[in-house]
């Protein structure tokens, strides 16, 4: 599982113009799943069920 920084830097996620994450190989909006034990949020692709950290 990559963080969403790394997989901006790898051309696997992308920014659209309002500053949402988007998946490349899909298109799809990545959904958040948020913890509260963790330090992170969980970004997942609801199509193709790729993951991401993301540090909050």
């Amino acid at each position: 599982m990559k963080t969403t920084r790394k997989g901006l830097r790898d051309g696997d996620l992308d920014k659209d113009t309002y500053g949402r994450l988007t998946c490349s190989e899909c298109g799809d909006t990545l959904k958040k799943k948020n913890d509260p034990d963790e330090v992170f949020a969980l970004r997942i692709c609801p199509d193709c069920g790729a993951e991401f950290k993301e540090l909050r």
